[in-house]
């Protein structure tokens, strides 16, 4: 038997096919019965989407089922249907899992969904932070006070809370401030956690070993990239990461334009940071020297981001071998 699994919130869509082809069940279940479903299908494979919630279903319907997670972008661009109800995209998924034509999408452990717990939800927090000291720039802003603050620092906010604007506006900037201190307060005791975490995996002690690689930097790179051996080698993880530069063909013509900016977009930027912090900061002569070479022929920018590329080639080397970084020239 076949099933497809429609997830949404509360419930998932159901449709069970045959080896035939013929679809012998079509049932809509309450999340938390889906248990109760997959022991009466025991032994059978199952597909659902990798949805927002997908997780504690994967691992609940695992305990009975082959399940398989569909990847939902590159299920839709081959789908054979134009039409989108619950029970035909449970039925989709059912034929597609039959035909064994699932794109498929990574499942990762319990620990690298750990790790992109603590990652992303720093993230949150400091997005957030950052709203509220806009707001307070806008709100200086309002009445004319153009000094330079910077209310994400102790001594900003002090500041701050001196100045004298009329109600209801000091009021509003008080709590923003009250806000952004809270906020600072819980990201630093996330820290804490970030980095008792990263210290006591084996892969983020070895990313720790690149200069200019901290421990939110390691453990970021960790839990985007999940398990490296996933993938089958150095350029397919560049093309993850969104590093590698687009090429256009036509004829005889070969033009290499911008990066693909595929994936995560924090792990780039990180990457970036990590290249400029080694090339410029600490030092580190192997990618010095490869940087020193682009810059001298490109522009900066180009070279600092082809620098990140060829620190994200070292990573997977590191991971896949276990090894601690130590490229020709660098002492790690």
């Amino acid at each position: 038997m076949y099933l497809g699994i429609d997830v949404h919130k509360r419930y998932a869509q159901v449709a069970v096919m045959d080896e035939a082809g013929k679809i012998v069940e079509e049932v809509r279940v309450e999340n938390a019965n889906l248990d109760e479903l997959a022991q009466r299908y025991a032994g059978a494979q199952a597909v659902l989407e990798a949805t927002s919630n997908y997780y504690h279903i994967h691992d609940t319907l695992s305990e009975h089922l082959d399940v398989t997670v569909a990847h939902p972008k590159k299920i839709n661009q081959i789908a054979d249907t134009d039409k989108k109800t619950d029970r035909v995209d449970a039925k989709e998924l059912a034929r597609m899992l039959r035909l064994n034509s699932v794109p498929e999408s990574y499942v990762p452990t319990e620990e690298v969904r750990e790790a992109r717990a603590l990652v992303r939800g720093r993230q949150t927090l400091v997005e957030n932070r950052t709203k509220y000291a806009n707001k307070v720039h806008g709100l200086l802003s309002d009445h004319g006070i153009t000094e330079d603050v910077k209310p994400l620092t102790v001594e900003g906010r002090e500041s701050l809370r001196g100045l004298s604007i009329p109600m209801p506006f000091d009021t509003l900037l008080e709590s923003y401030l009250d806000l952004i201190e809270s906020l600072t307060e819980e990201i630093q005791k996330l820290d804490e956690t970030i980095e008792e975490c990263a210290g006591s995996l084996k892969e983020t002690q070895l990313l720790m070993t690149i200069p200019g690689v901290s421990y939110y930097t390691a453990l970021t790179i960790y839990a985007e990239l999940g398990g490296i051996d996933r993938f089958d080698g150095d350029k397919e993880v560049v093309s993850y990461v969104g590093l590698n530069p687009v090429i256009r063909e036509s004829g005889d013509s070969r033009i290499e334009g911008g990066i693909s900016k595929r994936g995560s977009g924090r792990v780039r930027w990180l990457l970036v940071q990590a290249a400029n912090t080694a090339v410029h900061t600490s030092n580190d002569e192997y990618l010095s020297r490869f940087y020193d070479r682009l810059a001298s022929r490109k522009n900066s920018q180009k070279a600092i981001v082809a620098a990140a590329r060829k620190m994200l080639v070292s990573i997977y080397h590191m991971l896949d071998r276990g090894e601690a970084y130590d490229p020709p020239g660098v002492t790690a």
